[in-house]
């Protein structure tokens, strides 16, 4: 009996405790009603929400509506906060990562027609013996002629899981050819372009900082250095970022010791700095980097810093400015938040953000606002600084508040282009033609082992040119009276399209540099 007594207590309120809980859960099927253990209020977008879910005279999508309350809520935050909704999410994650699982071919819709454009070499396509040209006629049981077709369709049916397989009919040489492929991890290369452009001159253009974007540039090192390599032009033009930690560790390999590459900071989030941490491919070499106002976040860390530290001269026109890190949340729903949490800083100190108080739309047409201004023509002396000036230890004078201005410039090219020519690229007629001109010439190009070859050996005048003036004809499109300045341009980019079509970017970086005035320039620094 006394340890009935003493136990009794401790049975009651056990049993009172289950008793209140059990209510609790009951009770949260209320509407409206609040679980005893609930402290906070609903948020008054919480009520509305679930008001209009409960009385709205009319259903309503629910998702649709919670994505346009949160779209709304991100518009009076910084521009490069964003909502990013669960049916985009892979697309925007495998562009991150580098890679994606498929068959490894590129292909091109001519005609309600899907050809092989380009296949990748040792990838699952090529293993299963697809080649470039060839039609597709099914995939799997899907018939993929005729004008249903489009590039979602063929996308969706081509990729799947690494080690799927896939049945896909052919036509090739008019005769139908049933092939098997197994599916795998298709690399998104952001190292897109890396050769010797003499004997002691590299050249690697980056266009993106993905995951794999460190692995692909120490390879692209290694292999340029085993050529001779003495001096670097790194090409960070269109580069819009992406991982930060992919441009620190790059960074790395030019600085030496343990030098800051960039700290960031922000009201919730303490201040962490990324110093170097091992010896370096490339500490004492002479470096230029390319940048242009389309070079932006991580692109702008690396070139901060190496521009900080006087390790490159950086050449082109004032990058982007966007001095903000994002950090991505997985939501419940299956879509993500992309916040801002900080921002980033270069060695000297200064953050390149520039000013986004106006509004996302001013914002958006900044770029429009140098050229019309006369900043990408005129360089720096139409810039204006919104931020402070600093000075490096050689004394060079940098600024923040607004992008990366280089220490050389080189203007856009401004020259006016006729109606016909723009007509021309209005449409997908000219990448139509170079497909086409390449299918019927293979064996003509197959001659050339390498784009120094091609760039030496093929002339558009000799023939091409006058297939794209009959061919654009028929799209109703008239060249033959084009100036001289128009048609010279066209022959060049019949020249470096054919490249890109023959060996991808890496043989367009390879012709269309031989053009184009950033290299020239660059190339001229590098040679002082």
């Amino acid at each position: 009996m006394k340890k009935l007594q003493v136990w009794l207590p401790l049975l009651f309120s056990i049993v009172l405790i289950i008793g209140m809980w059990i209510g609790s859960g009951l009770r949260k099927n209320i509407p409206f009603s609040r679980g005893l253990f609930d402290t906070a209020r609903p948020s008054t977008l919480q009520e509305v929400m679930d008001l209009i879910n409960l009385r709205y005279v009319d259903s309503v999508n629910q998702d649709s509506l919670s994505d346009d309350a949160v779209q709304a809520m991100l518009g009076h935050l910084d521009p490069h906060s964003i909502y990013i909704p669960a049916n985009r999410l892979a697309e925007v994650n495998e562009d991150l990562q580098g890679n994606f699982e498929g068959i490894g071919v590129e292909y091109f819709i001519l005609n309600d027609t899907v050809y092989a454009s380009n296949v990748l070499p040792g990838g699952p396509s090529d293993q299963a013996g697809i080649k470039t040209g060839d039609q597709f006629l099914k995939v799997g049981d899907s018939s993929v002629t005729g004008s249903g077709i489009n590039g979602d369709r063929i996308r969706k049916l081509l990729r799947g899981p690494s080690k799927s397989k896939v049945d896909v009919l052919l036509l090739r040489n008019g005769k139908q050819l049933k092939l098997t492929v197994t599916r795998g991890m298709i690399p998104l290369y952001s190292v897109d372009a890396a050769y010797m452009i003499d004997d002691s001159t590299g050249y690697i253009h980056v266009n993106k900082f993905s995951g794999t974007t460190y692995e692909e540039f120490m390879a692209a090192m290694e292999n340029l250095q085993s050529k001779g390599l003495k001096k670097l032009m790194l090409d960070l033009r269109d580069n819009g970022g992406g991982i930060l930690g992919e441009a620190i560790d790059m960074a790395d390999e030019f600085l030496d010791d343990n030098k800051l590459i960039v700290y960031t900071q922000g009201s919730h989030s303490k201040k962490t700095e990324y110093h170097c941490k091992r010896p370096g491919l490339f500490e004492k070499g002479t470096l230029v980097v390319l940048v242009d106002e389309n070079s932006a976040s991580a692109s702008e860390v690396l070139a901060g810093a190496l521009q900080d530290w006087d390790r490159a001269t950086i050449v082109g026109r004032r990058t982007f400015g966007k001095g903000l890190v994002q950090e991505q949340y997985q939501l419940n729903n299956g879509s993500a938040l992309r916040l801002t949490v900080a921002r980033y800083y270069t060695p000297l100190g200064r953050n390149i953000q520039k000013p986004y108080d106006h509004g996302r739309s001013a914002y958006r047409e900044e770029l429009e606002d140098r050229f019309n201004n006369g900043e990408m023509i005129h360089g720096d002396s139409a810039t204006t600084h919104t931020g402070p000036a600093y000075k490096t230890r050689k004394g060079r004078i940098v600024y923040g508040g607004g992008g990366i201005t280089p220490d050389v410039f080189v203007p856009i090219d401004t020259t006016a282009l006729s109606k016909e020519f723009y007509n021309l690229f209005k449409t997908p007629t000219f990448s139509r033609f170079i497909f086409t001109y390449f299918i019927e010439h293979k064996d003509f190009f197959s001659k050339f082992k390498t784009p120094a070859e091609y760039a030496k050996g093929f002339n558009p005048a000799d023939g091409a040119y006058a297939s794209l003036v009959d061919y654009a004809a028929k799209a109703g499109i008239n060249l033959q009276n084009l100036p001289a300045r128009d048609k010279e341009d066209l022959q060049q980019r019949i020249k470096t399209w054919m490249a890109r079509q023959i060996w991808r970017m890496e043989g367009y970086y390879e012709v269309n540099n031989l053009y184009d005035k950033e290299v020239k320039k660059g190339t001229e620094v590098l040679n002082k």
